[in-house]
């Protein structure tokens, strides 16, 4: 530019420089003239956005950050009458109690493998469910079908163990019939080779239905084109649920099973203490129980809060490298 400003002279010069600048300052967007706004003026101005988020913000304040003040009991010998204030400083003595616990490895065995099965069975029957209710063509038949299977999500674990107590225990419903048939009888509640897979199915009846919600909701941002496409290249319904369905549930499915390995520790208590009795305890205690004995039936409450810490932990690295391991397949991960 001062090349082209110099082979003018004079006057030409200082004209030719004047409508330069006046083009370039025609130019310059009016929001780079304008101060910025400062954050709490952009706030104002989206003032019932935030406070639709409220109701959220104080749900997760006071029930999720508030509480995690009360984790320095993990670090105390807590007492209840002297309170987490004066009680005293004991370091690490409650994780190391946690490793030093002769029956730790056959627990945290016994979780592992109950939460093993869950995810090889328990999470892709979600998946076919959904699956099938998608191949539904009659909506009031597959709305209908979608109830029913709604339902047992809304049953307490009670009622549920109740169910299962009736049906199979030693004078059940289901050791009646095989008597009156002159079959041999058992009492799989007792049986510690059934503890675990009736656990499972349990969870299956209660929370699959409830499960296929979100990935109904994935297949019904499919494009039917994609279907359309597929159908004039000669694919029958498996060609379709192969290679149209299945792809586009992938990222649903990577972030459910990413969520899912962040509770790989979490196997619920209430379904664990129903079932739980003497003959099935060596298979049947979970870590959950374990800290639900030495925390509130012992009284021990520092312990547990060392166990829950220490659980959360592992959870978090579980899901930092799962979302890791998923970014590198092409997806998008959960964060």
């Amino acid at each position: 530019m001062d090349n082209i400003i110099s082979s003018y002279s004079g006057g030409e010069e200082k004209a030719l420089s004047s409508a330069i600048e006046e083009t370039v300052g025609r130019n310059v967007p009016a929001r780079l003239e304008r101060p910025a706004k400062s954050l709490l003026t952009r706030m104002w101005k989206m003032r019932f956005i935030y406070l639709l988020l409220l109701p959220g913000i104080a749900y997760f304040v006071i029930y999720k950050y508030v509480p995690m003040v009360g984790l320095m009991i993990a670090f105390q010998d807590y007492s209840a009458f002297t309170g987490i204030w004066h009680s005293d400083w004991v370091g690490f003595a409650h994780f190391k109690e946690i490793f030093n616990d002769p029956n730790i490895v056959q627990i945290l065995f016994n979780t592992l493998y109950l939460s093993l099965l869950q995810l090889l069975f328990a999470f892709p029957v979600g998946i076919l469910m959904a699956l099938m209710l998608n191949e539904l063509r009659s909506q009031s038949y597959k709305r209908s079908i979608q109830s029913i299977v709604y339902l047992p999500h809304f049953v307490s674990w009670i009622v549920v163990i109740g169910l299962v107590n009736t049906f199979l225990s030693e004078k059940g419903i289901v050791n009646s019939v095989l008597g009156l048939l002159h079959l041999p009888q058992s009492n799989l509640l007792t049986n510690p080779h059934w503890f675990m897979p009736l656990i499972l199915l349990e969870g299956v009846w209660k929370e699959t239905g409830w499960g296929t919600i979100i990935f109904l909701a994935a297949l019904s941002g499919i494009n039917n084109e994609l279907y359309e496409a597929a159908v004039v290249d000669g694919a029958n319904r498996m060609r379709l649920m192969w290679h149209v369905t299945l792809p586009a549930l992938r990222g649903t499915i990577a972030i459910l099973l990413i969520l899912q390995l962040g509770h790989v520790l979490d196997t619920g208590i209430e379904q664990i203490m129903l079932m739980i009795n003497a003959l099935t305890k060596d298979v049947g205690t979970t870590l959950d129980y374990y800290v639900y004995v030495k925390g509130i039936l012992n009284a021990d409450f520092s312990f547990s809060a060392a166990f829950g810490l220490f659980k959360s932990l592992i959870g978090l690295v579980l899901i930092l490298g799962a979302n890791r391991l998923v970014k590198k397949f092409g997806e998008e991960g959960a964060f």
